[in-house]
């Protein structure tokens, strides 16, 4: 068998705060000729396409900034997957991060689908940056119940904790129904 048969594809929007690591998380994930060697903030979004265990995603890599954050309502509907990058180390913003997050479950493209979401606790390696338990503590994320949820420690600079939740949102994707 040749080509794309039986790959799975899969459509995932990636969001957070500005300077969390979205875009630094992405280009981890992509093909040693396709990274950057500087990453830059995210205008809008951009569209990226990366492989891993056997599953072809594209990746909405939303910017965090204010601006662009209402934004993020306009591509909930389309994705299969949600993955939600917190700046461990940036204590005084994760209210901010929280109440985004909050604003995303009550939109009906995320409230009304069950899609899994991955939170990683990024930046793990800087000084004072917060453990999973204690984001997942002040995200209340033990409240979720009518999906599946993860969260890992990140570092996206080296790639620490990054394959490890992406493996585990591809097998918490919907499966094909067969006709």
């Amino acid at each position: 068998m040749g080509g794309s048969l039986g790959k799975k594809k899969a459509k995932i929007i990636i969001v957070g705060l500005d300077n969390s690591g979205k875009t630094t998380l992405i280009n981890y994930l992509k093909p040693p000729k396709e990274t950057l060697s500087e990453v830059t903030p995210t205008v809008g979004f951009k569209v990226e396409s990366f492989k891993q265990d056997k599953i072809n995603f594209t990746c909405f890599d939303m910017s965090g900034q204010g601006i662009y954050r209402e934004l993020w309502p306009e591509y909930y509907s389309e994705a299969q997957g949600v993955i939600f990058v917190v700046d461990s180390a940036d204590k005084l913003r994760i209210a901010v991060a929280k109440n985004e997050l909050e604003m995303m479950f009550e939109d009906p493209g995320i409230r009304d689908r069950p899609v899994p979401i991955l939170f990683f606790a990024n930046k793990k390696d800087l000084p004072y940056a917060l453990t999973e338990s204690e984001i997942a503590e002040q995200f209340e994320l033990d409240n979720i119940s009518d999906r599946d949820w993860h969260i890992e420690a990140s570092n996206a600079l080296t790639g620490e904790g990054v394959t490890e939740g992406i493996n585990w949102l591809g097998a918490k994707l919907p499966k094909k129904k067969k006709k």
